[in-house]
Order: C-alpha cells, then structure tokens, then sequence
C-alpha cells in the first residue's frame, strides 16, 4: 500500500510540472512569487493558516505559528501537537466542505504531494493558496524566506537559516576528509526505485561526500533493474520503511545482491522516513544523521 502511495504522489509530481505555469519572474518589492510562478501580494499577515503537507506544517512551528494553525492533514505528525489540529485530508483527498467552513487566511500546498486538481478546486472556491515546491536545499530556504516574508517574522527566518548553513558547512567539511563512497538512496524496494540526482534527497548524499549511483540518470526516480544495482554495486545502502520495512534483509528479496559491496561490507542502513522524505526545518537535523550513521 505505502509503494503505491509513493507511486501515486510521483505521478501527481509529474502532472504538475506537465502543468506548470511559465510567467517570468519580475516580482515588485512587495510581492512573492511561489515555487509555480504565481505572484502574491500580502495588505494584511494572514491570520489563520492551512497546511496540505507534513514538511510546510513543520515550517510553521519552526515559525513559532503553531497558534495560526487551523487544519492539516493526516500524515502530519510532527511536532506532537499537529496531531491534535484539525484533519482536512490525506494530501491526495482534501475535504473542500471543510476548508471553505474554516475559512483560512492561507492555504499552504506542495507539488510533491498535493494534486493539480486539489490546487484548481481551492482557486475556484476563492480561497488564497500558495505553493510550495522545493526541490534542494536552497529550495528549502526559499520556502522559509517566502513563509518569512507573509507572516512579517524576517529576522527569526534570517536567523535560522544562517544556524542551518553553518551546520551544513560543518557536515560538508567533516565529510570531505573522509573517501566519497557510491550511494543508493531507495524509495521503492519493490520495485526498485531510487532518488535521482535532481532531487533534494540527493544533496543529503552529497553533502554527505557520497556519490549518487543514479547520477547519470536524468529521471527524479528512476526505476531500476535487480541487474543493474550489481552493475553500479553501491557501497551503501539506504531505505526507508517507504521502501520496504524496517531492517529488511535485501538479499531475501534479491539473492544476487549478496555480492554488492553495501551488503558484503554491512553498510545497509535503515531511515526514518519522516525526517528524510519531508523538505523541511529538520533537513539539517537528517543530514547530520546520516553523516554520524555512514562514518
């Protein structure tokens, strides 16, 4: 159920960059443009919020907005007390009855997740929307500075940022004094399918000093065959219970993988998927994480 849940959210992807609205980017001093290329002005600091995403609720505590917040979805989880907040969805299925009974100020949504006809409904009810779409690090502090910029908290939003950098900073020169090793980030056991390089799981890789195994591939998850990991034999090994559950033994699925260098050098490693799939405030958090687990 969950392979089919990541299936269906990289389809929803895929339909939204089909989709993507080209308008040049010539921004006025007081307007936004989001991660679509919509431009939002702002008279007034929204005073009620709705998240449609994990990663954008999380952004909201970081903001220290937790007060603001009026409905999220089911699968966001953290910290503790988004549970508690009004569910108006799975991500894939919003209750729309309910967004226009709670009226919010905003409505915050991603492409990675939140489906192209879930934005056009919300747009036809009247209600203000703004999208979210990082694909990198620095797409993260985009969206933090965005979400900075329309709640008037600029100087807490500059300030965390920099904390992230020079933590960032630190990871990369630690790892950088240690071999790089080949890498292969799976999002799907079954099938096998991996992060790709335009992707902001692939910079945990990389500032990580490891090497994609999927860099040559142009897909954001390429599908690959049980032959062709023997082929690129990555020397480490990452999944998440997204792919297949915790502390699975990959060579019960594939036998032949047995000689890859990951699993002859024990180096498969087990993440939550709540800290690396959601491109939000913890990224930092996971890279320091995983930079402590593969050393």
């Amino acid at each position: 159920m969950k392979n089919y849940v990541i299936l269906l959210l990289l389809a929803v992807l895929l339909l939204w960059a089909c989709t993507q609205k080209q308008e040049v980017n010539l921004s006025k001093p007081n307007e936004i443009v989001d991660d679509l290329g919509y431009k939002h002005s702002f008279e007034t600091t929204p005073g009620t919020i709705i998240t449609l995403a994990p990663s954008l609720t999380e952004m909201i505590f970081e903001l220290e907005l937790g007060d603001k917040l009026i409905g999220n979805t089911t699968y966001c989880n953290f910290p503790p007390e988004s549970d508690s907040i009004q569910k108006v969805g799975d991500m894939l299925s919003i209750n729309h009855e309910l967004l226009l009974k709670l009226n919010p100020g905003i409505i915050l949504i991603t492409m990675e997740g939140n489906t192209k006809d879930t934005f056009d409904k919300i747009k036809s009810l009247g209600l203000k929307v703004f999208i979210s779409n990082p694909r990198t690090y620095a797409g993260i502090k985009k969206t933090f500075r965005d979400l900075g910029k329309i709640f008037n908290r600029n100087e807490v939003i500059e300030s965390k940022i920099e904390q992230w950098d020079t933590r960032v900073d630190s990871i990369k020169s630690l790892s950088e004094k240690h071999d790089s090793m080949l890498a292969m980030f799976l999002v799907s056991l079954q099938p096998i399918m991996a992060a790709g390089k335009s992707t902001f799981i692939n910079e945990f890789l990389s500032f990580c000093n490891l090497r994609n195994i999927t860099a040559d591939l142009e897909a954001n998850y390429p599908f690959l065959s049980r032959e062709e990991i023997l082929k690129r034999n990555p020397q480490v090994i990452l999944h998440t219970e997204h792919s297949y559950k915790q502390n699975v033994n990959v060579t019960e699925l594939y036998p032949e993988w047995k000689n890859v260098d990951a699993i002859k050098n024990s180096r498969v490693y087990y993440l939550d998927p709540d800290l690396y799939f959601r491109p939000g405030p913890r990224f930092v958090i996971a890279l320091e994480k995983l930079n402590e687990l593969v050393r």
